[in-house]
């Protein structure tokens, strides 16, 4: 066990290369981040073996994977570095209108669409230097429990590969800080010619053929488990990886999805699809902000989670009939 003396031996850039392996999965490309040779992190590696006395990451035909220990001891790296990086923060304060910085958020493509544009309106006001990054993200298929369907979202908060995370769940491990974005539903959408739209009955819209936006290519979504409890079906014709295909589809077949409303409706004009509500009821969900509560100690990122929470400000459009 380390004592006093001990600890004031140990390299703090060790931790920052725990980092780095832990979000690369790669001595090389970790290598490439931290700016230092591919030797350099084999060594450092190997002192970071002798110190926490275990292998701390496998090596495999494709990279390396962490171990067991490697795993548990994430959290509680991120968590020091993290501080250590809002105290180095605050040693000047955080002026958007001179800052560079770039900040990542994740979200669906069906929710990232919606905030974007506002988002990046008002950063490009008030923070000319600042970019920004995007990454799509989805749960984790076949997995019903919320909080570990996002499980993927939740780790790259805490590896800082993300700053902020936008999902649809608010169950949340306690260690994160959560703010509701919006409320979303799921509406209907389809061509604007599209019979259904003249008399859309249950039956019709049982009987018409469907699109569903699956990554895995998996045509059984929420909506057959709604029918079901009806003792209805429909037929899905076609899956498409994400929402903004989804559009393109609709806008030249019969097919007709279920898409969330205010992603549908801010770009139904667009793309000359229609949204009108579904015979039945298809429910409501909370979307909401996410960042690890340690996060928002730095003033950049407490700065970009408000900027991203007021991007959702509005009223939602109003739905054709």
């Amino acid at each position: 066990m380390l004592n006093e003396s001990d600890l004031s031996r140990v390299d703090l850039n060790l931790l920052v290369l725990f980092e780095a392996v832990l979000r690369e999965l790669h001595v090389g490309r970790a290598a490439d981040r931290l700016n230092i040779s591919a030797s350099a992190v084999s060594h450092g590696l190997g002192r970071l073996r002798r110190l926490l006395n275990d292998p701390v990451f496998l090596k495999t035909p494709k990279g390396v994977v962490p171990s067991a220990r490697a795993l548990v001891l994430a959290p509680a790296i991120t968590d020091v570095l993290a501080r250590v990086r809002s105290v180095v923060l605050s040693a000047g304060p955080f002026d958007p209108a001179t800052a560079t910085r770039r900040f990542t958020v994740g979200a669906p493509d069906g929710v990232s669409a919606v905030f974007l544009p506002r988002l990046l309106a008002s950063v490009r006001a008030s923070a000319p230097h600042i970019d920004i990054a995007v990454r799509q993200l989805l749960p984790t298929a076949g997995e019903p429990s919320p909080d570990r369907a996002w499980q993927a979202a939740f780790l790259a908060l805490e590896s800082r590969a993300m700053d902020a995370a936008v999902v649809p769940t608010s169950e949340v491990p306690l260690r994160f800080a959560t703010r509701l974005l919006y409320e979303e539903c799921f509406v209907l959408a389809m061509r604007a010619g599209h019979p259904l739209r003249r008399k859309l009955t249950l039956e019709r819209y049982c009987a018409a053929e469907h699109l569903v936006v699956s990554l895995t290519g998996d045509p059984h979504g929420f909506v057959d488990e709604v029918l079901a409890r009806s003792g209805l079906s429909r037929r899905v014709a076609l899956t498409v990886p994400n929402f903004v295909f989804a559009l393109a589809v609709i806008a030249d077949t019969d097919l007709v999805c279920a898409l969330p409303a205010r992603f549908a409706a801010a770009y139904a004009d667009r793309f000359g699809i229609v949204v009108v509500d579904s015979p039945t009821p298809l429910g409501q969900f909370r979307l909401n902000i996410v960042t690890p509560e340690v996060a928002l100690m730095d003033a950049g990122i407490a700065w970009f989670v408000n900027r991203l929470e007021e991007s959702a400000a509005g009223p939602a459009a109003r739905l054709s009939r």
